[in-house]
């Protein structure tokens, strides 16, 4: 990963214009090929950014254009849509590059592992006549947490967290976007999972046809004989 300090303006064309003017700003070069633009606040999304698969071409300023004179450089970047992002850079404060590796993945905290476990083994939960086909089903872009199988037999990708929001609705929708890809799966629905969802996160969902099902987590655990465990 390249971290990029630098006094910078941005401008953004496609289906939609925007234009960032001069300040200082972190420019952040992913080994995937993404760059994004960040303030030093709003944590949630970057300012913009352009996802892979995209080109990059880096220039010096051109002396004799005047409104190129007071730069370093020039950063113009395309995606397959044709897309530009254009990043005028005035100043570089920090650059440095850093190798991250291979990431893990996102660990579950304890209640939210427990509660896929528990949906995993109890997939009735959803309706009568469901079966899990998989856990954890692999997709390019992570794992689906549950896969199953509804009782008219049609695939289900069911994503579990133990607060539903935004986000979760947006993983799911990138993983059905994959999913119904395969002939062998298609169509595959959503159902978002949550103890509780946030009433955004279900207007996304409906939005995205995906169905919102809040779950009792105390009440699946009363499924979860402890007389039945070895430990």
């Amino acid at each position: 990963m390249r971290l990029l300090i630098a006094r910078c303006q941005v401008d953004y064309a496609g289906r939609l214009s925007a234009h960032l003017p001069m300040a200082p700003r972190l420019i952040l070069c992913k080994a995937d090929g993404s760059i994004s633009i960040h303030a030093d606040d709003r944590a949630y999304k970057p300012l913009n950014w352009m996802n892979p698969p995209c080109t990059i071409v880096v220039r010096d300023s051109d002396p004799d254009d005047a409104d190129e004179a007071h730069l370093l450089q020039v950063w113009e970047v395309r995606n397959r849509d044709d897309d530009t992002l254009r990043i005028a850079i005035a100043d570089i404060l920090h650059d440095s590059d850093h190798e991250l590796g291979a990431d893990p993945g996102l660990v579950k905290d304890g209640v939210e592992a427990h509660l896929q476990a528990l949906l995993a083994e109890h997939p009735e939960t959803f309706g009568s006549g469901w079966r899990l086909v998989r856990r954890e089903h692999p997709t390019p872009i992570g794992p689906v947490d549950l896969l199953c199988r509804d009782d008219a037999g049609g695939y289900v990708a069911v994503e579990v967290k133990r607060r539903g929001e935004i986000d979760g609705v947006e993983q799911l929708a990138r993983y059905l976007e994959l999913l119904n890809s395969d002939p062998h799966l298609r169509p595959v629905r959503g159902v978002f999972a949550a103890q509780l969802i946030k009433p955004q996160a279900r207007v996304l969902a409906a939005t995205r046809g995906i169905t919102c099902v809040t779950v009792d987590y105390d009440a699946l655990r009363g499924l979860d004989n402890a007389e039945d465990r070895l430990f």
